[in-house]
């Protein structure tokens, strides 16, 4: 299978300045343009995102200073390496441009192989950077999102439903008497049940949008951005029906002959005066209230 091309974004109001640079990197790297600052950040806000970014310094309404500060403080392009090329060529001009976030500042007239080097760097920087980051955020028993991961997607998502003035669901998910199934069972079978488990939850179709992840224990969450509550539901009606169709063995549950669930439902549309511990409360209340209903069930916060 053909190895899927790094995307670049290249950006400068010189069209010669870009026709160079596409020309320079188009053979090894699929190339993107923008010949503003709003442009720029336009094309690097939508998915898929670049993997590099070459930013002018010196474009009109918007300088690449301005463009490079919008790319550090949003959570979905704060990690995408920036590269400033620029005829602006002191050291305050240099030092500048590292203190907004660049990771490199070249200047103009540049030497293309020297280019060519740097993009090539920078982007196999990245790509060890991104596995590394990927495995930081596995949980390594069931290859499923872990707690650090769960509560970097869960605040940045938090972050921009904040500011779109949009809701955000999150489910708590907790597998009934596992303790006993652990102690019959024995600790290897009740490893290999949270592993089918875990894999049964990402097998479910939902949103690309969505999260999965170990939460911690036999506990599992499911964070559900711009969703409603009728689809959050939907979403744990259709948990418990999967797990029910796996008929997993559980003798020593006290509510069925097979492994169940209890779930935790709970969904905001958070306010500057709202916290991500509230959200995570609300949805452990709901978890505690199936639970003390008989479990194999889920509850919506009310």
């Amino acid at each position: 299978m053909e190895e899927q091309k790094s995307r670049i974004l290249i950006v400068d109001d010189e069209k010669v300045n870009l026709a160079i640079l596409v020309e320079l990197l188009k053979d090894k790297y699929h190339t993107l343009v923008a010949k503003s600052g709003q442009q720029a950040l336009k094309r690097a806000f939508t998915a898929p995102h670049p993997d590099l970014i070459l930013l002018d310094v010196m474009m009109p309404e918007m300088d690449g200073y301005q463009v490079c500060r919008e790319l550090k403080n949003n959570p979905a392009t704060q990690d995408i390496p920036v590269v400033f090329i620029t005829a602006k060529d002191t050291e305050t001009d240099e030092e500048q441009g590292l203190k907004v976030g660049a990771i490199d500042y070249i200047t103009k007239p540049f030497s293309c192989p020297i280019i060519r080097a740097r993009v090539h760097n920078h982007l196999e920087l990245k790509r060890r950077g991104d596995l590394l980051k990927m495995l930081s955020d596995k949980d390594p028993l069931t290859n499923i999102a872990n707690r650090r991961c769960f509560d970097n997607f869960l605040r940045k998502k938090w972050s921009i439903v904040q500011r779109a003035e949009q809701s955000l669901a999150l489910l708590m998910i907790d597998i009934d008497y596992f303790k006993d199934f652990n102690d019959f069972y024995g600790h290897l079978e009740g490893d290999q049940c949270l592993k089918q488990v875990a894999q049964l939850m990402v097998n479910i179709p939902i949103r690309d949008t969505d999260l999965v992840a170990r939460f911690g224990g036999e506990e599992f969450a499911v964070v559900m951005p711009l969703s409603d509550e009728a689809g959050a539901e939907q979403l744990a009606q259709k948990l418990m029906t999967a797990l029910q169709q796996a008929n997993i063995a559980h003798r020593h549950s006290q509510v069925s002959e097979q492994l169940t669930f209890s779930i935790g439902l709970a969904v905001m549309r958070p306010t500057l005066d709202d916290t991500i511990e509230c959200l995570i409360e609300r949805a452990d209340k709901a978890l505690y209230q199936a639970k003390h209903q008989g479990r194999n069930q889920y509850v919506i916060s009310s």
